[in-house]
């Protein structure tokens, strides 16, 4: 199956009414993971992975958690994994984007529940991007969290901000996915962790950002 065609077959899924769907009707997998490469054996890649590794290191970009919650099909677990490639996209609709690796174990779990939460990571919470950075763990254990207004994804206690998200499109990029999110609700939290209005920043709200390998803050 081509990019197109994995691209497609994921938006069926994530768009099929699983009210109406029967025994006998095959369910789409969100995606497969297939050994893939951006470029064919026969081709050279335009640079080297490690020099663009390098130099797209110099963009500090902010961290977030990706979250979904639990389903019966994945054991009652919810999902979860730390992501820089975070952005909004549109202001109307209301939608942002992330993106997320080809060969992800989290994402199948996602595209199947159809939603998620973007939690924006405090400069405090370096800890909490490790323990969601790692594979195959139980990542919420002992992490505080309640569930997002709209879709029940996990809204991890103590992040600066939330934005709670319907999946809208997904799209193929090269090695990775472009998964768009239609925002059903988002929030931001003060020092006392309750929601806050006024829209103050604070230095427990300030951002956890990723630069060249390292985690930092604003000097």
């Amino acid at each position: 199956m081509g990019h197109a065609g994995m691209a497609a077959a994921a938006v069926r899924y994530l768009r099929a009414d699983r009210g109406r769907m029967t025994a006998t009707e095959p369910v789409v997998e969100a995606l497969p993971r297939p050994d893939l490469r951006c470029v064919g054996e026969d081709e050279r890649a335009p640079v080297d992975q490690a020099e663009f590794r390098r130099v797209l290191g110099n963009f500090a970009t902010g961290v977030t958690v990706i979250t979904a919650p639990a389903s019966a099909t994945d054991d009652d677990r919810p999902a979860g994994f730390a992501c820089q490639s975070f952005s909004s996209l549109s202001l109307d609709p209301p939608l942002v984007a992330f993106m997320v690796g080809r060969t992800s174990t989290t994402w199948p779990r996602i595209a199947r529940a159809g939603v998620f939460c973007v939690n924006v990571l405090g400069a405090r919470q370096g800890e909490l991007c490790r323990r969601f950075a790692v594979s195959g763990a139980d990542k919420f254990a002992g992490v505080p969290h309640d569930p997002a207004p709209a879709t029940g994804s996990p809204r991890l206690t103590g992040a600066p901000a939330w934005i709670d998200c319907t999946i809208h499109a997904v799209h193929t990029g090269g090695d990775h996915l472009i998964v768009v999110g239609r925002v059903e609700a988002l929030g931001t939290t003060g020092e006392d962790g309750e929601d806050s209005e006024d829209g103050e920043d604070s230095e427990a709200n300030a951002p956890l950002l990723f630069h060249r390998g390292r985690f930092g803050g604003f000097v």
